[in-house]
């Protein structure tokens, strides 16, 4: 098959699907790509939403990972870890959604306010059936939220609660008169009201969070959501609880039954799930560490049909929603593996590799490709579940290489999306699996520099790489690289830069292209300053 040359830009036609982030071409064997940014056709903002992340009530995401309280022996701010802290703040998180996942449709926003001592102990039913003291409520997330400069996304309570309960939450959390919530508020501590900026109306509403039908959950969002209500003047996303994986059932639901609901009725998103495995099997995942490369192009590969999940949500809301009101937000993404051996039973702990971090980035290339319709994304999870940016051990922190892939990818947050023109990309294939050798993303930052993120999949090969620029003139380039020694390549608390980010050599010819050879199984980002 001759190759041929691909314009790499989302069509804006329902139902027409585009290719993964690089579409994989037959091609000669050759080791050279060659690339042009479109820099004279500039695209939608990447909204910095993509980049958000989640903190559920799960094993040691919250406790003794964000959370030690103020009597610990670890450095801690008000309960919070310095180091913790201090780690994610570079990160720009832009978003954070709590309590949960699972645990959000058993949680009652009243067992976490007032004086700890007075908190009620419960049992977390879905991760471990292990003690929940709620020391970590409403106040301390929201001060989470202001230590790292971020936003507010609170998942309420459907499944086992009334519309009174999530209506109150939000009254408490945004009321700015002397009425008895905003006065209790005030008494807890807080005399301002807070902006929540989202607000989830249950969270897998089809399994967990409640065992419902799309159509039965839908007639459900449009009763709760009716009640959240924020001052005038002031307004909360509203997002509903939407599908997984490929299926459309619950985002044809909800954007078909909500189009008549009248004057009192807001859905601004539909919410949807999906988890990168790498057999496909849930009860035999697949191992984080010590895997084949059968293992590692298999999660590739499951990792890229994000993309072809998300095109068939977008074709069900241009048909029912052509104005584009309705955003999606994939407010769970990630790798899950079998469990860390020795860890504590629904704890999902496990450690984190570089092929978790060429996950992550080629999660990023598949969203910017998505800029109209996707409005959020969130990583499962912030520290120590699931692909974790950071792991914890008693005082010891650890940044793991999905962190690193996130703080290269910072100057994509809020970057105008510039589409790519590819040739010659070759397969990489194991048995008979195919992905792409490849792939690239490209962006103006807010900050004037042009952005290119490239990802080399394959596990052992190099790949030389010439990109042209088209409307852009360079002064100088920048490349950083991150790569490990193998496909498993981790970082440990005794050795905690075993991934780490470093300078790749870049060659500028004149103002208009560059060359560069991307490592095997490596996340490189070039910046380009006019």
């Amino acid at each position: 098959m001759t190759p041929t040359l691909k314009l790499l830009t989302r069509p804006r036609v329902a139902g027409i699907a585009a290719s993964l982030a690089l579409c994989a071409l037959a091609s000669p064997a050759s080791a050279d790509v060659d690339i042009t940014v479109r820099a004279d056709q500039p695209g939608d903002t990447i909204s910095k939403y993509v980049y958000g992340q989640f903190a559920e009530h799960l094993g040691r995401g919250i406790y003794e990972g964000i959370w030690v309280g103020e009597d610990s022996d670890i450095p801690n701010t008000d309960g919070f870890r310095d180091d913790v802290i201090e780690a994610l703040k570079p990160l720009k998180i832009p978003v954070i959604r709590w309590p949960g996942g699972c645990f959000a449709d058993e949680y009652h926003w009243r067992d976490g306010i007032g004086p700890r001592e007075d908190r009620p102990v419960r049992i977390n039913t879905h991760w471990g059936w292990v003690e929940e003291d709620n020391a970590f409520g409403t106040h301390e997330f929201m001060q989470l939220v202001e230590l790292l400069d971020s936003e507010a996304y609170i998942a309420g309570n459907i499944g086992s609660a009334p519309p009174v309960d999530m209506a109150q939450w939000l009254q408490y959390m945004t009321a700015d008169d002397d009425s008895t919530l905003a006065q209790e508020r005030r008494a807890n501590g807080r005399e301002e009201p807070w902006e929540v900026a989202f607000w989830g109306v249950g969270n897998e509403t089809w399994g967990c969070g409640g065992n419902m039908t799309p159509a039965y959950y839908t007639d459900l969002y449009r009763r709760y959501s009716t009640f959240l209500k924020t001052p005038p003047g002031t307004r909360t996303k509203l997002v509903a609880s939407g599908g997984q994986n490929a299926n459309t059932d619950w985002t044809e639901a909800l954007s078909a039954g909500t189009k008549d609901a009248g004057f009192f009725f807001k859905i601004d998103g539909i919410s949807h799930h999906y988890y990168t495995l790498p057999t496909g099997d849930w009860g035999k995942k697949g191992a984080a560490t010590g895997f084949p490369e059968s293992e590692w192009i298999s999660t590739l590969q499951r990792t890229l049909m994000v993309d072809s999940h998300l095109d068939k949500q977008e074709a069900v809301l241009d048909e029912h929603d052509p104005d584009g009101d309705i955003g999606i937000y994939l407010d769970e993404w990630g790798t899950w593996y079998d469990p860390t051996e020795g860890s504590t039973q629904g704890f999902l702990e496990q450690q984190n590799s570089i092929r978790d971090a060429v996950v992550a980035a080629l999660n990023f290339n598949v969203f910017h490709e998505h800029t109209e319709r996707l409005h959020m994304a969130n990583i499962a999870q912030t520290v120590n579940v699931l692909q974790a940016v950071l792991l914890t051990d008693g005082a010891r922190m650890v940044k793991t290489p999905t962190y690193h892939a996130f703080q290269l990818y910072v100057p994509f947050q809020d970057a105008t999306f510039l589409p790519l023109e590819l040739d010659d990309v070759p397969d990489y294939e194991v048995g008979e699996v195919s992905v792409p050798h490849v792939s690239a993303t490209a962006a103006l930052a807010t900050s004037g520099e042009l952005v290119i993120g490239l990802v080399n999949l394959h596990a052992e090969d190099t790949i030389d790489v010439k990109v042209s620029l088209e409307g852009f003139e360079a002064d100088t380039a920048v490349a950083t690289v991150l790569t490990g020694a193998s496909m498993d390549a981790h970082n440990t608390f005794d050795v905690p830069d075993a991934v780490t980010p470093a300078a790749l050599d870049v060659d500028l010819d004149g103002d208009d292209e560059l060359e560069l050879e991307l490592p095997a199984r490596s996340v490189v980002v070039v910046r380009l300053t006019p």
